[in-house]
């Protein structure tokens, strides 16, 4: 029995260890402790984490130390470890009293450490594996009994436990930090005003996340597209970027002709190559040359096009592994620094355009005016020079008529012989400009414009008009102004690829519908003309579900015509004063301007929801999309845009929560809802940390046949320092959410037996107290071991405790519930049905669950002298529970009517508000004297 009381009390030590404790460490060695000193001694006890290549690795464990290796260096491969496998797929512990007849462990390790006796357990938690525990002895072999090794795998659970409230700290953790680190970036990219600085930016934080600063940027040359050029380097690099780009042209590389680059280009995915020994594809010379062991090539892409690649080198031996996370946190840093470079490549690519062209232009000009000085007297080297020009020529005299042309602007401009173009006036050729014009105002506007880069439609002989640049230079004898030389080009081609530029920079490149940037202009235009005109609009925010799930499955393609098909049915459905827009990923958003009122905007939105109830045909594959949509209405919830969208994407995601296929109007609740959810969620893990917030009070329940009080409930308050007195359905159902409502409950019944021993001493020695069960706690392995341990450590006799069970707890976990509620029994304790009645199903269970106490729910007592279906329910209830010989309470009794009428049919027991309010422990003795003269 001593040994069994320690061992609870030892128990209960780690669960508040893992309550109160936030390092794994100490709570894993404190349940290594348990097992070694508590129930086996044995050579060792360790426990391992699951690494991110599948193996496991020691975690802590006595002794730290074997064969010289500390428990950190010992790596359990299941691929080698049968045993350990094994345990893995069937999630039970194995026991190998004699090694040597059993070939499943590792051989190495039993041949190693000379392991006689073996035991593997899984570290589980509701069917989820945290890691595995192993026991060996290498002298005597180990005698575990089935109960020893069935109080070993309780400890073990405890650490999974512990290993599952760590991990859901530090995943909650690491979300909130690469959410501000991603800010960060898009921050500091909106910033950039070069290419070299939205670079620095994005190293800076790519080696960050990676742990890597060992950068480089190679940009596909905006000329020669195929071309890849070595750009920049990452200044806290181990190279330096001018010693790298010197060996890069000693080495006479040449990237476009490298099968791994051009294979991140083709199918704009990332690479990783943990160990270039043991990939075909890397330049083996390149990466000799600089001592690479390891590479991970992420390409930047932008309006559907690679830009360039960035490549991340190792140059320390051994396989670099990046985790998922880094892997997915530095690949969305790529992604947005894409689109800035992206502009900022196409300014500065506008930028040279321009010098280039006017350096051109003026060499070419001041070629011109000499060699038209030197060729005076020469008309036939005249002729020659200005035929072999590319660009169209012609010479125009101060009246504005033309005097010479060359082949190039007799070909341009649609003629064929010399003598008819020789003579036409300038607005001829000028689309645009009016024939009677002034001559003289037109000579004025050409000499307005010399040695100036000019634009205009050019009319052809057929009378088409074509795009040309020009520019005009004078003529000069003698210092004197002649005439005027014109020299100018076909830029369709040119304007083309502007518009298709243009047209990019507002329209989704996978669904071809207006982007996040056109989005806004119109919703700024709408909203002007809203405001100005008292008129209504409203946003809707659409979340494809499981999309990620779909691009996981069946590649980023099938995702791609997804979206397309969810873009056409979308445009297909709307009013045609909507726009639709693709805001990136699986979101889209849409605009309606001008609506009436809320009804027209439902009525659109379930016409939107129908679309997604017909299956997509893709690639021969038939799959069902859902989607979840937020609204906002203007000027009701947002005046201006970040508002709306804002507010919307929120509804969104109160949609969500539900079952697919459904939308959610914003209200202010939704927002504060959530930025109190998460504050409230804090100061809950501070208080259960503290535990110096939380108190119970007490409800009477009365025998109205004597008047006498028999017993209490214990019903739980908050004391938040802030919000004062809170009650339950406060913070119940987010204690049920964060997993913590099994050591709230714990502490429920730890207090409620401390206060019951208090009063049992003062001599109130015939009441019963009960508290409440949560599904967590019931599915809880320890609970039985924890309340008897409660009641030992309280000296409360045990059928002074009562426990309550909701009836729809025992009907959706009949045998599990069965068993534990049996070994409760064996305790002495009374166990009771709360809420009775609610069920409808439960009946039949009542012969097998060894049961004391029916509790009739309120919902049948607050109409009960009203309503005959209730008050047949409740009638029925106290007669079934007189034919099972159970005591039948009823909960909510508020007025003396219900309680008389409740007597009347022969349940005598009430509980509620009529006698008396759950009360704090000081005022409840005053409180049993009062009610004793009530009933």
């Amino acid at each position: 029995m001593a040994d069994e009381q320690t061992r609870y009390s030892r128990l209960a030590q780690i669960t508040k260890l893992i309550n109160t404790k936030l390092d794994l460490r100490e709570v894993l060695q404190h349940v290594v402790a348990a097992i070694s000193e508590e129930i086996v001694q044995c050579d060792s006890v360790g426990i391992y984490l699951p690494q991110d290549d599948g193996t496991y690795r020691g975690y802590v464990g006595k002794p730290e130390t074997l064969n010289g290796m500390t428990l950190d260096m010992h790596i359990i491969d299941p691929e080698q470890d049968h045993l350990a496998k094994e345990v893995i797929e069937t999630g039970e512990a194995i026991y190998i009293p004699d090694t040597s007849k059993d070939d499943r462990p590792d051989r190495r390790a039993i041949e190693a450490f000379k392991i006689t006796s073996l035991l593997v357990a899984p570290v589980t938690y509701e069917d989820h594996l945290y890691g595995l525990a192993f026991l060996f002895d290498y002298g005597i072999p180990m005698d575990l009994t089935d109960s020893e090794i069935e109080s070993i795998q309780a400890y073990i659970n405890m650490a999974a436990v512990a290993i599952r409230n760590a991990n859901n700290l530090t995943r909650k953790e690491k979300l909130i930090s690469e959410k501000q680190l991603l800010l960060n970036v898009t921050r500091e990219l909106s910033f950039s005003s070069s290419i070299q600085e939205a670079l620095n930016v994005c190293f800076n934080y790519l080696g960050t996340v990676l742990d890597n600063h060992n950068i480089a940027a190679h940009f596909l040359d905006p000329v020669a597209e195929q071309q890849i050029e070595p750009t920049s380097m990452s200044a806290n690099s181990s190279w330096s970027e001018e010693a790298w780009k010197e060996s890069l042209t000693h080495l006479q590389v040449r990237f476009q002709d490298d099968p791994l680059m051009q294979e991140v280009i083709s199918s704009k995915s990332p690479i990783l190559i943990p160990d270039v020994h043991t990939d075909p594809r890397p330049d083996k010379i390149i990466c000799q040359h600089f001592n690479i062991q390891g590479m991970y090539l992420l390409p930047l892409i932008a309006m559907g096009e690679t830009l360039g690649i960035l490549s991340v080198a190792t140059f320390t031996k051994g396989a670099r592994i990046y985790n998922n996370s880094q892997r997915q946190l530095a690949e969305s840093i790529v992604d947005a620094t894409a689109p800035v470079l992206f502009n900022l490549i196409y300014m500065e690519k506008q930028e040279l355009i321009i010098q280039d062209r006017t350096f051109e232009v003026r060499k070419k000009n001041q070629e011109l005016q000499e060699a038209f000085s030197d060729l005076k007297q020469v008309s036939q080297e005249k002729e020659l020079i200005l035929d072999s020009a590319g660009e169209g020529i012609f010479g125009i005299d101060l009246e504005g008529d033309i005097t010479f042309s060359n082949a190039s602007a007799k070909r341009l401009l649609g003629y064929t012989e010399e003598s008819e173009v020789t003579g036409l006036s300038l607005c001829k050729i000028f689309n645009g400009v009016r024939e009677n014009e002034d001559e003289n105002a037109l000579c004025t506007e050409v000499e307005k414009h010399i040695h100036e880069r000019m634009e205009r439609d050019f009319l052809r002989k057929d009378g088409t008009t074509f795009p040309g640049e020009y520019v005009i230079t004078p003529q000069l004898i003698d210092h004197d102004i002649v005439g005027h030389v014109v020299t100018f080009k076909d830029v369709t081609a040119r304007k083309q690829m502007e518009e298709k530029i243009k047209y990019h920079a507002y329209y989704d490149s996978v669904t071809n519908i207006p982007n996040r940037t056109l989005f806004q202009d119109r919703l700024n235009q709408a909203l002007t003309y809203a405001e100005s005109q008292e008129r209504t609009l409203a946003i809707l925010f659409l979340d494809l579900d499981r999309f990620k799930k779909i691009n996981d499955t069946f590649g980023h393609n099938f995702g791609d015509s997804v979206l397309k098909i969810v873009a056409d049915r979308l445009d297909a459905s709307l009013p045609k004063e909507a726009t639709v827009s693709r805001q990136g990923g699986d979101e889209f958003v849409i605009l309606l301007p001008n609506i009436e009122n809320v009804e027209e905007v439902q009525t659109i939105t379930e016409e939107i929801l129908d679309i997604f109830l017909a299956p997509f045909h893709i690639h021969e594959q038939e799959i069902s999309v859902k989607t979840s949509i937020g609204i906002s209405i203007y000027p009701e919830h947002g005046h201006n845009a970040e508002q709306l969208i804002k507010h919307a994407d929120l509804a969104m995601y109160r949609a969500k929560e539900r079952a697919g296929n459904q939308y959610q109007m914003y209200s202010n609740d939704i927002e504060s809802d959530s930025l109190e959810k998460i504050k409230l969620e804090n100061d809950l893990f501070k208080a259960l940390k503290h535990g110096n917030e939380f108190v119970l009070h007490y409800q009477p329940k009365v025998d109205m046949r004597t008047g006498n009080v028999i017993g209490m409930e214990s019903l739980i308050r908050w004391e938040h320092p802030i919000y004062g007195l809170l009650p339950p359905k406060t913070f119940i159902p987010l204690a049920e959410e964060t997993g913590i409502i099994a050591a709230l409950g714990e502490w429920v019944i730890r207090e409620s037996c401390r206060q019951m021993k208090e009063w049992y001493d003062e001599g109130m020695t015939n009441f019963v107290i009960s508290a409440n069960l949560s599904p967590q706690q019931l599915n809880q392995k320890n609970l039985v071991s924890t309340v008897a341990e409660i009641l030992e450590e309280t000296e409360v006799p045990p059928a002074l405790l009562e426990l309550e069970l909701t009836e729809n707890l025992i009907i959706h976990n009949t045998e599990r519930t069965l068993s534990t509620i049996h070994e409760l029994k064996q305790l002495g304790i009374n166990i009771s049905i709360d809420d009775f009645g609610t069920g409808y199903s439960s009946l039949g269970y009542l012969k097998d669950f060894p049961v004391d106490t029916l509790k009739i729910d309120k919902s049948f007592i607050d109409d009960i002298t009203t309503n005959s279906s209730n008050a047949a329910i409740t009638d029925t209830i106290i007669t079934l529970a007189k034919s099972l010989q159970l005591d039948v309470i009823a909960e909510g009794v508020e007025t003396q009517e219900q309680a008389h009428h409740l007597s009347e049919k022969g349940c005598h027991l009430i509980q509620g508000f009529y006698f008396s309010p759950p009360i704090e422990a000081s005022e409840f003795k005053k409180q049993v004297s009062t009610i004793q003269t009530k009933r």
